[in-house]
């Protein structure tokens, strides 16, 4: 277990995303100085129920490591981040919050699983595509390429990374990105983005009668 800086968002970051942030708070610019100072990096975690300026918030115990790949020091203890979300963690204890918050963490690879095909992702994919052509008959607007919106593959990455990766491209709620984070193996992640896709789906198709 590893001894981190945590931040604590308003909303789900995926491991495979950026991360841009404005930092304002005096306690997170302490947390910056830190990381900066180190290994440039720090665990995000979703807020439960609260806020996340001033405290007095309830927090998730899975999250992600935000790496620091660039940064502006505006002066004052304000910094402008760009961070790149890594592998995801797992909140074993919560530590006082001093000067900010800090955790106990371990890395969270995914558990073992059944297989996820490349076949079975692609049905997904083509939902997506079919829920997006949807929004753009009715708009009268063109659809950009398939892959302009759903990427593809990196290399190496396996079928766990695609799904995250293609999650990240969904315009889905906080609960179902939550969902997505913490499924424990690539098949849950599969399940997962799959109730995601059809949440979404079934709020297009409300959208649209509406108008």
């Amino acid at each position: 277990m590893t001894i981190r800086p945590m931040f604590p968002l308003e909303s789900v970051r995926l491991p495979g995303e950026d991360l841009p942030l404005r930092i304002f708070e005096p306690r997170y610019g302490a947390l910056v100085r830190d990381c900066l100072d180190d290994a440039r990096e720090f665990g995000v975690v979703l807020i439960a129920a609260g806020r996340e300026v001033g405290g007095e918030d309830a927090r998730c115990d899975v999250g992600s490591v935000a790496h620091i790949v660039d940064y502006q020091d505006l002066g004052d203890g304000q910094y402008l981040l760009e961070c790149e979300m890594r592998e995801r963690i797992r909140v074993t204890a919560w530590l006082e919050d001093d000067p900010y918050p800090r955790a106990d963490v371990e890395p969270w690879p995914d558990e073992p699983g059944a297989t996820v095909t490349g076949d079975e992702i692609a049905v997904v994919e083509d939902r997506l595509i079919e829920i997006f052509e949807r929004v753009a008959a009715a708009q009268e607007t063109t659809l950009p390429s398939r892959l302009q919106l759903l990427g593809e593959p990196e290399p190496g990455d396996d079928a766990g990374k695609r799904l995250f990766a293609l999650s990240s491209r969904v315009p889905m709620g906080q609960a179902d990105r939550y969902a997505v984070l913490e499924a424990p193996s690539a098949a849950a992640r599969l399940d997962a983005l799959r109730d995601a896709v059809e949440t979404v789906a079934a709020m297009v198709e409300f959208q649209l009668a509406g108008d």
